[in-house]
């Protein structure tokens, strides 16, 4: 099974870890990563994102062991929009988190517009902070938690 997921994935952390492994227990993986254009317009917050490189250097190192322990074969490819690659008709599946599940039900109308076969969707919930809030890219950038979701102290 071809399993596709997006994301702007700066910097990577263990919600993302667990959207990782979901994907790669369903099948080999593609991952949508946002251009440097595209991820400031998917942010809510405005903030610095890395470089494409340097996210998808960070990103590779990350998957390459999850696809080992998986057996499993992935790639990371720029995303220039946001249904990017998923629209594309090799994909079974689409891993979301989910604030992104509305955009699961967006690539499946575009999918089916073009006579492909809808995705499956798999929802993966968040993972949660020691503070009980969910961890996130932009909390850790800010400082208020660490990759892990440990509270930093001070917040």
């Amino acid at each position: 099974m071809d399993v596709a997921l997006g994301g702007t994935f700066d910097p990577v952390h263990d919600g993302h870890r667990r959207l990782f492994e979901r994907a790669f227990e369903l099948g080999d993986v593609t991952v949508g990563l946002t251009s440097d254009e595209l991820a400031p317009k998917t942010r809510d917050v405005d903030r610095r994102v890395r470089s494409f490189d340097d996210r998808k250097a960070d990103l590779e190192t990350e998957l390459e062991s999850i696809a080992a322990d998986h057996d499993r074969a992935f790639e990371v490819r720029k995303l220039e929009s946001p249904t990017g690659i998923a629209t594309e008709p090799q994909y079974d599946y689409l891993v979301v988190s989910p604030e992104t599940r509305e955009g699961g039900t967006r690539i499946n109308e575009i999918r089916r517009e073009r006579g492909h076969d809808a995705l499956d969707v798999v929802v993966v919930p968040h993972v949660l902070a020691d503070d009980g809030d969910i961890i996130s890219s932009t909390r850790i950038v800010a400082g208020e938690i660490d990759e892990h979701g440990t509270v930093i102290d001070g917040n």
